[in-house]
């Protein structure tokens, strides 16, 4: 296959990844009762400023921030599997080995950002936080990985 089909298979696998991901963050959200987080509209309001352009305010900005926070974690799950498939190429990584990389991958590429920018500091984190945290990442990892070893396997022969 070529390096252009696995991309665009590492970012079709990686769309079912991120939903996969949102869904198990969101049962978290109904079965504790937790909130969402708070830090992706915190990211995106701390880039906005960063380039000079104002969210605004009130209802408005904090619809703004949260909208735009969303799409960072949809942009972040995207460019993880597209280098997924730019690196994977052809090869077949052991599955556990492929969502195991691509979960610590994805956590990596969300986390490092936040704490960059002083919005978190996972050193800091208690269990059930890593938990909040971690659980989600294993559920895009499990279906990245899964979505693009059905993508990109060779044609059966009859």
């Amino acid at each position: 296959m070529s390096r252009g089909w696995n991309v665009v298979a590492g970012v079709a696998a990686a769309a079912a990844g991120t939903t996969a991901l949102n869904i198990a963050a969101y049962l978290d959200m109904a079965v504790r009762a937790r909130p969402a987080s708070e830090l992706p509209g915190e990211a995106a309001d701390d880039l906005a400023g960063r380039a000079g352009v104002d969210l605004g305010s009130g209802e408005a900005g904090t619809n703004r921030r949260e909208g735009l926070g969303a799409l960072l974690g949809y942009a972040t799950g995207l460019s993880v599997g597209a280098l997924y498939g730019l690196l994977a190429g052809d090869r077949r990584p052991p599955p556990v080995a492929a969502a195991l990389g691509l979960s610590a991958a994805a956590m990596i590429a969300g986390d490092t950002p936040l704490a960059a920018l002083g919005l978190t500091d996972p050193g800091e984190w208690g269990v059930s936080s890593w938990a909040a945290d971690a659980v989600p990442h294993l559920a895009y990892g499990l279906t990245t990985a899964t979505v693009y070893h059905w993508l990109t396997r060779p044609p059966r022969r009859r």
